[in-house]
C-alpha cells in the first residue's frame, strides 16, 4: 500500500472523485462509514477489497489502514462514528445495505452545505443511520486477498482477465500447485471455494464496468459469463436488482 496518512476524525467529509481516481492508504482514529451517494467505490485493505454501489455503505473500524478507488463519477461521503455507535457494527470491514431512511440520514449528515444542524440533532441522525444498518444483513461484496504466492499469482491472472475460463487444475499447472492444494488453500486462506472467489471477482468487475457505462451484454462477456442471463441471475442474487436496474439507478443518482 502507499504511504499511510492520518485523516481527521471529527469533521464529516465529502469528496467528489472522477472515474479511476482514489484516495491513497490512510487510517482514521475513529470507525467510520464510507458511502458512495453516486458511483461505485472500492475499499482495499491487506485483507482484500470491499466494493459498494450507491445502495451500499462500507464500514471501516478504527485504525484499519485502507485506500479508496472510484468507478464512475463518485460522490464519496465519510461519516465518523462515536465509539458507542461504532461498537454496534462489525469488528472488521463490511459492506452494509443502505435503506431509504439510512440513505437520507447519511446524505443529510454529509451534505456540507447550509447552516450546521445542532449537535444533538446530528447525533440522533447518526443513531438512526446505525439503527438501519445493523438491521440489514452483511452484504457478500468482499473479495478476500490471498497470502500464498501461488494463490496471489492465480488471483492476479484472473483480475487481469475475469473472463478466463481456465479450471483450477489448469491454473494450478501454471502456478506450480495441484488442484487439491489450491482448493485447500482457498478454503483455508480466504474462507471460500475457488468457484465462489471467482464469482465474487466477476461481480466486482461487473459493478466496475456497468458504472463506467458498459452495456450489460458486453459486461457479461468481459466478466466470463456465458450469456447476459447468467450475469443477470448472479447480479440479482447478490445486489437484489438486475444490472439494467442498477445502471438506471446509477444514472439517476449521478444526474440528480
Amino acid at each position: 500500500m502507499p504511504e499511510t496518512r492520518q485523516f481527521g476524525d471529527t469533521e464529516i467529509q465529502r469528496l467528489a472523485l472522477m472515474h479511476g481516481h482514489g484516495v491513497p492508504a490512510h487510517r482514521h482514529g475513529r470507525g467510520h462509514l464510507v458511502y458512495p451517494a453516486a458511483g461505485v467505490l472500492s475499499v482495499t485493505t491487506d485483507g482484500g477489497t470491499w466494493i459498494a454501489p450507491a445502495n451500499r455503505a462500507v464500514w471501516i473500524p478504527a485504525g484499519a489502514e485502507h485506500q479508496h478507488r472510484a468507478y464512475g463519477r463518485t460522490d464519496m461521503r465519510v461519516l465518523p462514528l462515536p465509539p458507542s455507535l461504532a461498537a454496534r457494527l462489525p469488528v472488521r470491514p463490511a459492506v452494509l445495505a443502505v435503506s431509504a431512511l439510512a440513505r437520507e440520514a447519511l446524505l443529510t449528515l454529509t451534505a456540507g452545505t447550509g447552516t450546521p444542524r445542532p449537535l444533538a440533532a446530528q447525533n440522533r441522525l447518526r443513531a438512526v443511520a446505525v439503527d438501519e444498518l445493523v438491521l440489514a444483513p452483511e452484504q457478500p461484496l468482499h473479495l478476500p486477498e490471498p497470502a500464498d504466492p501461488r494463490l496471489r499469482a492465480l488471483a492476479d491472472r484472473l483480475r487481469r482477465d475475469p473472463s478466463d475460463p481456465a479450471t483450477l487444475a489448469e491454473l494450478g499447472r501454471q502456478v506450480g500447485a495441484s488442484e487439491r492444494t489450491l482448493s485447500r488453500l482457498f478454503h483455508g486462506e480466504v474462507g471460500m471455494s475457488f468457484r465462489q472467489w471467482r464469482g465474487q471477482l466477476r461481480i466486482h468487475q461487473a459493478l466496475v464496468l456497468l458504472a463506467s457505462g458498459r452495456p450489460v451484454t458486453e459486461t457479461a462477456i468481459a466478466c466470463g459469463w456465458a450469456n447476459p442471463t447468467s450475469l443477470i441471475e448472479a447480479f440479482t442474487t447478490v445486489l437484489g436488482q438486475t444490472p439494467s436496474q442498477y445502471r438506471g439507478q446509477a444514472v439517476r443518482e449521478e444526474t440528480g
